[in-house]
């Protein structure tokens, strides 16, 4: 594809997006940039939702990631669902009866000052680490596809792709993310649908149907009952709800959403039609990775310049799966392909890392910095302060990942959450079901050993007992804070 081509899009993407910030953003104020003054439409949080959730991780790693695992990765979409029932059950009403902003408040309202500050910090861990992966991937795309052509180097590629951002979420956070994140997850699923369309134009599926190729091919395999594999069924399931739970029930960034709907019913509403599409958009994405891999054999595509993506006879596995979709859509699938794909890959990425720097500028600016007892203006200040801090920090992850990472991003993301996510649900779990008190100074020693004991215990279980941690780490971790917090705590009668 010409780099002017990809130039031009870029251009008038951005624009777009520009528009839409000048004006959503006009006469917003703090509560406007946290909560979009609890004004949003539940449908139009719904349908932005998505695309935050799907990201340039599923977008270009799930089709990828068929080639190893077949469609494996649906069994964790279904631990899914039970992850969105329990939040719109649970921790939605305890949201709303508390009228917070930062869902970390509640911590400090149950134990204390400690606990509060550490869950609201190791969220501010878990989302860089998550939106620096998402962005890594939008970033090396448009590296390839159009810096490169002008020798630009990857570090001013991630600088340029994080000023983009700061941009056009400086002034209205949450109440433009809203509408940005509706009009992004509409170009990410056209291109998905596009994609899909121009592939089985090209393959002959003979007197079958498209689903029926897809399901009689070896890459359907939904199922893995190994206990000793970290894909078999009942890990993934259990997983699937517990990530739910974290990444979207205990996270600020998905939750600064739905407390912006008009009240819970809307958000629950919001999660209902939320949940339901995203996995049967997950299915597309599937069946999409089914039909590029079909079609490289069928083309007798083995070679793939200026990409890492490749079978290794030694391993029988392909490796730097990340490539291929972004590939076969920018070198075979012709001009209009490419143009669609480039628009759902910003699109995926930018409504994922959009959403989370206004999360993470929220999350610090209330729960480090504090608001109370401040003036509008002297939260202003600290607010614009805190976007420019996370921006800048985001720019070195990006960095730091794009020289240290060698598997698909989004396995990386999910193992860094089991890991960063799980004293946070331990913290919750442990307010939610039980009423005791705890010794709130011990609290930051407990979610630093955890992720500690969990890492020890993931090596050990395959040297003495072959079993692989997947991403039930996640369950563990919060189960050592859970039980750690158990030992500091005595009745509230005590």
């Amino acid at each position: 594809m010409s780099p002017f081509i990809v130039g031009s899009i870029i251009v008038v993407y951005f624009s777009v997006l520009f528009i839409i910030s000048r004006y959503t953003s006009r006469n917003a104020d703090n509560a406007a940039f946290f909560n979009a003054n609890k004004k949003a439409p539940w449908f139009v949080v719904a349908f932005g939702m998505v695309g935050v959730s799907l990201s340039g991780v599923t977008f270009i790693s799930v089709p990828g990631w068929v080639g190893n695992s077949n469609f494996y990765y649906f069994q964790l979409v279904l631990g899914y669902i039970i992850g969105y029932i329990i939040i719109a059950k649970i921790l939605l009403p305890l949201y709303y009866s508390l009228e917070l902003t930062s869902i970390y408040t509640y911590l400090d309202q149950r134990f204390g000052r400690f606990s509060y500050k550490t869950g609201a910090s190791f969220f501010l861990l878990s989302r860089t680490i998550g939106a620096a992966f998402r962005l890594y991937i939008v970033a090396r795309v448009l590296q390839i596809s159009f810096f490169n052509h002008y020798n630009i180097p990857f570090e001013l590629t991630t600088i340029v792709t994080i000023v983009l951002i700061w941009i056009y979420t400086n002034k209205g956070g949450i109440k433009t993310i809203i509408w940005t994140d509706t009009l992004q997850t509409f170009f990410l699923l056209s291109a998905v649908i596009v994609t899909i369309f121009i592939v089985v134009k090209r393959l002959d599926f003979g007197d079958m149907s498209v689903v029926q190729t897809i399901a009689d091919s070896d890459y359907s395999r939904m199922f893995n009952f190994d206990w000793n594999s970290k894909w078999h069924f009942l890990k993934q399931i259990i997983s699937g709800a517990f990530i739910t739970i974290v990444m979207t029930g205990l996270d600020q960034d998905m939750m600064q959403k739905n407390l912006s709907c008009r009240n819970l019913k809307d958000a629950q509403k919001n999660m209902y039609w939320y949940g339901s599409s995203f996995l049967v958009f997950n299915l597309f994405f599937l069946g999409l990775g089914a039909l590029l891999y079909m079609y490289i054999h069928q083309m007798g595509i083995t070679t793939f310049p200026d990409s890492e993506f490749a079978f290794n006879p030694d391993t029988n596995a392909f490796v730097n799966t990340d490539d291929l979709y972004p590939y076969l859509a920018t070198h075979d699938f012709g001009l209009f392909a490419g143009v669609v794909f480039l628009l759902g890959i910003i699109a995926a990425a930018f409504s994922s890392a959009d959403s989370a720097l206004t999360a993470l500028t929220t999350s610090f600016t209330i729960d480090i910095l504090g608001i109370t007892n401040k003036t509008e203006k002297q939260v202003r200040s600290q607010r614009r302060i805190s976007h420019v801090l996370f921006s800048v920090l985001l720019v070195f992850v990006i960095l730091v990942f794009h020289f240290i990472n060698n598997n698909a991003v989004i396995d990386a993301i999910f193992m860094a959450a089991g890991y960063t996510y799980g004293p946070i649900l331990g913290m919750f779990a442990f307010g939610l079901f039980t009423k005791r008190n705890i010794k709130d100074r011990f609290i930051p020693y407990i979610a630093i050993l955890s992720p500690l004991l969990c890492f020890f215990i993931s090596v050990i279980s395959i040297h003495y007992w072959e079993y692989s941690f997947g991403y039930e780490i996640l369950l563990l971790n919060g189960l050592l804070t859970f039980f750690g917090m158990f030992c500091i705590s005595y009745n509230k009668a005590v």
